[in-house]
């Protein structure tokens, strides 16, 4: 059994070794911000061209010469329903190696603590919302990602399973639908949010009477802003063993939820960006794309109970997030 080392005087040193895997995305460009303002400075990270995730050979090898002592896991093959439902292969493939090779390593050479990255998708498609921790494989799937989910829930019984076997403090977060600065902007892999940004923004450039948004509109949504989402993950990485007893636990896995615990339809997002962007046409919802599930609402008690909560306002992170976008794109 595992027992929670009532240890308080655990302290995460600025000048500890900590490793970012997938620095160039959002998730891991926001993490790298919040570790540089706290002033950690011994922050390792590697390019695809540096460092192919997918070979294991490579992978251990990273890990034998550098000795991180803390790794964040936020490499990942991402994207929306369209690009879930092209490419269903390698979200599958893909993501089971990355997590694989990384999370094995990191036991192999003594990481002190790992988190995991993961998604909402992960819970049942017909969920009681909002959703706990506990509701994990209590039902079937949203079929049009299933394959990322399920990459994702082998990702959280591997560290539940590490954890058990081999004593590691290895912890899995689970972010809601995430947006802000470094975000993707393929009309045909992006996430609801940048592709709806790019989409306003460009029929304000040409003069469009109309904009076409996927699905009904009425599925409803809750999005952290990126930042909101990596303070969350420090505060975890830095709290004593003791608070987080409940997540070192024999029973159930190292899972916790990182959201707002608040929602939107996609509708009214839509409305609010368009808003933001300055586009006053008409909003056009395509019935005969898929919705998706219907309601994803995170249920963020445990971060809470831990002190933690989010910050950012949805319209000022919206505002951020175009902002960020111009810029980008320029």
């Amino acid at each position: 059994m595992l027992k929670c080392k009532l240890f308080n005087g655990f302290k995460l040193d600025k000048d500890a070794k900590i490793y970012v895997a997938g620095h160039r995305g959002l998730v891991g460009s926001a993490l790298l911000r919040q570790l540089k303002a706290r002033g950690y400075n011994n922050l390792v990270t590697r390019t695809h061209e540096e460092l192919e995730l997918l070979d294991q050979v490579a992978v251990q090898a990273f890990f034998a010469a550098g000795k991180p002592e803390y790794v964040i896991l936020a490499a990942a093959k991402v994207g929306g329903i369209h690009a879930n439902n092209t490419y269903p292969a390698e979200f599958i493939h893909d993501n089971l190696v990355i997590q694989s090779n990384i999370i094995h390593s990191a036991w192999q050479h003594n990481v002190t603590r790992l988190l995991f990255l993961g998604s909402s998708c992960i819970y049942p498609k017909e969920c009681p919302q909002p959703m706990k921790e506990e509701y994990l494989l209590t039902g079937p799937l949203e079929s049009t990602n299933r394959p990322y989910a399920l990459a994702k829930i082998a990702g959280i019984e591997m560290c539940h399973a590490y954890n058990r076997q081999y004593g590691t403090r290895f912890m899995a977060a689970m972010p809601t639908n995430l947006y802000g600065p470094n975000d993707n902007y393929d009309l045909n892999n992006s996430h609801v949010m940048p592709a709806l940004i790019r989409k306003m923004h460009e029929a304000k450039q040409r003069g469009d009477k109309e904009v076409v948004v996927w699905g009904t509109g009425t599925p409803k949504r809750e999005f952290l802003y990126s930042d909101d989402m990596a303070d969350a993950c420090l505060y975890l990485l830095e709290q004593p063993e003791s608070k987080l007893c409940d997540l070192f636990d024999d029973e159930r896995p190292p899972l916790v939820n990182i959201g707002c615990g608040e929602d939107l339809s996609i509708r009214e997002l839509a409305e609010m960006i368009a808003e933001t962007v300055g586009y006053s046409g008409k909003l056009v919802f395509d019935s005969t794309k898929p919705d998706g599930t219907m309601r994803k609402l995170m249920d963020v008690s445990r971060m809470k109970g831990l002190g933690w909560a989010a910050t950012t306002n949805l319209r000022k992170g919206i505002n951020s997030a175009y902002q960020s976008y111009l810029e980008k794109s320029k």
